[in-house]
């Protein structure tokens, strides 16, 4: 991969060595020169605005209590409106110190859902999680797929939501993520509406996890689910977060659109018992940087993304279930790599010192597969490709 002069370092060897990355310690144990393709955050040098005003504010020794600044409000307000076409009403918008997960755990408290709470299979696993810990009933809807020929092909091939299933058992919450993790697919408009009126229907609520929404390939747009639930939008929830975007993770926060005034209510009234109000003071800081100042690194990122995901669909071919429309994963068929479906993460490692996630942990739909993450600086990523180009080789 060539280094464009406005990369931001993309291209060049990125150590995380001494850092504490957790996804780099899932590789302990495994063999010499492993790389870590599992865990969704990125090898790549974050913005430079980020790390400059977490800098500043360090150097200032107070690090005590810190209020909610309202101006946080509009400035998610004037990212959406910049970067998506979208009006958000800063009214709507709850500044989280805590990260998405913790944010629909809370939600789903907030809501009080009289019926099964609904998802895709397959689907990221902490929503299964946060159902069992809130001792919540729930379902998991296998998503329909309509196949797709691996050429990194962007059409909308792959998968699909089944939305007859989903108001069929009328649901009292819809969690969803927005783009699809594990596959990177960008739901459509229409597909998102239809989920919003089945839960609307039932008196239930969509959650839209969209941590991945503004990480949408060239070509291709995300709907944001309170945007286009259109008159729907009260029984409507989006959250999203700086973390995943500018990969900043491990300072928890994200943001919530919360357009029905009565739930915005209750989700700060549960939040209270826990010890947990708006604001944060690393948060606020990370937030502010990001948003204001890192549209540039961005732009530059997704092409980075955009280059990396056709080299490896270009490798992967037939392997790849989904072509990737949005962030950084890609949804792989372990039998079509010759791997074994039942143990095919450790069939990897062993193979070709790869560490992905297995397939298994996104629910009974992703049984077979892997989910390798490709947000890799340049020389990190075309020693993966040779890798897994021996798998390819008949």
């Amino acid at each position: 991969m060539t280094t464009a002069p406005d990369d931001f370092g993309f291209g060049l060897p990125f150590d995380r060595a001494g850092t504490g990355s957790s996804k780099w310690a899932r590789t302990a144990g495994g063999p010499d020169g492993v790389i870590a393709l599992g865990l969704a955050d990125m090898d790549l040098p974050g913005p430079p605005a980020v790390a400059e005003a977490l800098a500043r504010r360090a150097r200032h020794r107070a690090y005590g209590y810190t209020v909610c600044d309202p101006a946080g409000r509009a400035l998610v307000a004037d990212w959406y409106r910049a970067r998506h076409g979208v009006a958000v009403d800063p009214a709507w918008v709850l500044l989280l110190p805590f990260g998405p997960r913790t944010a629909v755990r809370l939600l789903l408290e907030a809501v009080r859902p009289a019926g099964p709470v609904l998802f895709p299979t397959p689907e990221w696993g902490g929503f299964a999680q946060l159902c069992r810990a809130a001792r919540l009933p729930y379902r998991e809807i296998p998503l329909v797929h309509d196949g797709n020929d691996g050429t990194g092909d962007r059409t909308g091939t792959g998968y699909r939501l089944p939305l007859d299933a989903f108001a069929r058992h009328r649901p009292g919450a819809v969690l969803l993520s927005s783009p699809h993790n594990p596959s990177g697919r960008v739901w459509t408009a229409a597909e998102i509406h239809g989920l919003a009126e089945a839960a609307a229907r039932a008196g239930g609520v969509l959650l839209s996890d969209e941590v991945h929404g503004d990480l949408t390939h060239p070509g291709h747009r995300h709907p944001v689910a309170v945007a286009v639930a259109g008159p729907l939008r009260d029984r409507t929830v989006t959250l999203n977060s700086v973390g995943k975007t500018f990969n900043t993770s491990g300072i928890p926060s994200c943001f919530a659109l919360v357009p029905d005034p009565a739930l915005r209510g209750r989700l700060g009234e549960v939040m209270a018992g826990y010890g947990l109000w708006e604001g944060g003071l690393l948060e606020q800081v990370v937030q502010r940087a990001a948003l204001r100042h890192g549209g540039p690194w961005l732009d530059a990122l997704l092409r980075h993304l955009a280059t990396a995901r056709d080299e490896l669909t270009a490798v992967l071919g037939d392997a790849v279930r989904s072509a990737p429309q949005a962030s950084y994963l890609l949804w792989l068929d372990a039998a079509a790599l010759g791997l074994p479906a039942a143990d095919a993460r450790a069939a990897l490692l062993e193979r070709c010192a790869l560490e992905v996630s297995d397939g298994a942990d996104f629910g009974p739909g992703g049984r077979g597969g892997l989910r390798l993450n490709y947000a890799l600086p340049g020389p990190e990523l075309a020693r993966a490709l040779a890798r897994l180009a021996r798998l390819r080789k008949p």
